[in-house]
C-alpha cells in the first residue's frame, strides 16, 4: 500500500488503532494546523507577559533603590516642621486629646534595655552618650558612600560637646544617629545607660519627644504660632496641662532672653531670636541630651554668639548635656569635650 509523504511507518503503522488516528487527522488536518497555529501565539503571549512581568520588576527594584537613596541622602532638607504639624493633627484627631485638663497623658513606651559597659572609671559617673563600631553607608544608586566610618567615643553627663569638621565630614550623619532620627548601618548607641540602636519606631519617637531635645539648623518653627506656643507645643503633645505648657514655655523664654518677644510670630524675629526659641522649645519637657545640628549656621557674628552663650547658660543652669555641630573654630571655646571628625572618622582623638 502506497502510503503519503509523513503517514507513519513501520509496525506499528498496520495496527488498526493507528491507522484510524491517522484517517481522522487526515480528514481534519486544516482544523489541526489551526489549534497548532492558536498554541503557538499562546505561548507567544505568555512568554511576552511573563518578560513584560520581569521588566517591570527590574524597574520598580531600580527606582525604590533611587528613593531610598534620595531619602537617605536629603535627610538635611526635609523640614521638620511638617513633623511636628503632623504630631499636631495626630494628637488633635478626636479622642486623642491635645492637653485637654482633666485627660491622662498616654503611656509613653520604654525602650528595652541594654546596660553600657559601665560608668567611666575616673569619675563613677556613667556617660550621658557611648558609641562603639558606628557605621553609616548611603546608597547612592550603585555606589556605596560611607558617611560614619567605625566611630566610637564617648560623652560625659553634664558636658556641653562640640562636633568640629569640614563639610562632608559626617558630623551632621553622626548627630542624626545620636539623636535618634535615623538608624546606624552597624554599630551601637547607649544614652544614659540605655542601649537604643534598635529601638522600634514607636519608642524612637517616644524618646525623641519627652527624654531627647534637637535644635535644627533652620529652626523649624511653625510660623503659624507665636513663640511661646511653638515651645509649648512638644509639652502638650506629651500630654502636659496648657496652662503648666505655657508657664515652662515662659520660664525657658526668659532664659534664652526673649520673654518679651513671647508672642511674636517667627516672621517677626531675627534668626537668632528663632535659633533661641528653637533652644527653649527643645528643653520644654526637660530632656537629658539636647542636640544641636550646627545652630549658628545661619547667623551673623553677634547673633550666633549669643546662641551659643544661651546653649551654655542653659548648660550651667540646668545641667543638661548639650552635644552640637559645627564647623566654626570660635564655637570650640564654649565646649567642656570637643570630638574632631574627618572623612567620616574620628581625627586627632577627642578632649
Amino acid at each position: 500500500m502506497t502510503r503519503p509523504p509523513g503517514a507513519v511507518r513501520g509496525p506499528v503503522a498496520d495496527h488498526p488503532a493507528v491507522s484510524e488516528l491517522a484517517a481522522r487527522l487526515a480528514a481534519g488536518g486544516h482544523g489541526h494546523h489551526h489549534l497548532i497555529k492558536l498554541a503557538v501565539l499562546g505561548l507567544i503571549v505568555v512568554l511576552v507577559v511573563i518578560v513584560a512581568v520581569y521588566v517591570v520588576s527590574r524597574l520598580a527594584r531600580r527606582a525604590r533603590a533611587r528613593r531610598d537613596a534620595r531619602a537617605d541622602a536629603d535627610a538635611d532638607d526635609r523640614d521638620p516642621a511638617d513633623d511636628l504639624r503632623a504630631g499636631v493633627a495626630a494628637r488633635a484627631a478626636p479622642g486623642r486629646g491635645f492637653g485637654s485638663r482633666g485627660q491622662r497623658p498616654e503611656a509613653r513606651p520604654r525602650p528595652t534595655a541594654t546596660r553600657d559597659p559601665g560608668p567611666d572609671p575616673g569619675t563613677g559617673v556613667e556617660p550621658a552618650v557611648v558609641v562603639r563600631h558606628l557605621t553609616k553607608t548611603y546608597r547612592m544608586g550603585s555606589v556605596a558612600v560611607r558617611a560614619l566610618d567605625d566611630v566610637s567615643l564617648e560623652i560625659p553627663a553634664g558636658a556641653i560637646a562640640c562636633v568640629m569638621g569640614r563639610s562632608g565630614s559626617g558630623k551632621s550623619t553622626l548627630l542624626r544617629q545620636l539623636g535618634l532620627l535615623d538608624l546606624p548601618s552597624r554599630g551601637r548607641i547607649w544614652l544614659h545607660g540605655n542601649e537604643v540602636t534598635r529601638v522600634p519606631e514607636r519608642q524612637r519617637v517616644a524618646l525623641r519627644l519627652t527624654t531627647l531635645g534637637y535644635v535644627f539648623q533652620e529652626y523649624a518653627l511653625l510660623p503659624e504660632l507665636t513663640a511661646a506656643e511653638n515651645v509649648c507645643l512638644p509639652a502638650m503633645m506629651a500630654g502636659r496641662s496648657a496652662r503648666r505648657s505655657r508657664e515652662r514655655a515662659a520660664e525657658l523664654l526668659d532664659l534664652v532672653g526673649l520673654g518679651p518677644r513671647a508672642r511674636h510670630r517667627p516672621r517677626e524675629l531675627s534668626g537668632g531670636e528663632q535659633q533661641r526659641v528653637a533652644i527653649a522649645r527643645a528643653l520644654v519637657n526637660e530632656p537629658g541630651i539636647v542636640f544641636a545640628d550646627e545652630p549658628t549656621a545661619n547667623l551673623d557674628t553677634r547673633s550666633a554668639r549669643t546662641v551659643m552663650e544661651s546653649l551654655a547658660k542653659l548648660n550651667q543652669t540646668l545641667g543638661v548635656t548639650v552635644v552640637f555641630v559645627s564647623h566654626d573654630p570660635d564655637d570650640a571655646q564654649y565646649a567642656s569635650a570637643l570630638i574632631h571628625l574627618s572623612d567620616g572618622k574620628i581625627s586627632g582623638g577627642a578632649r
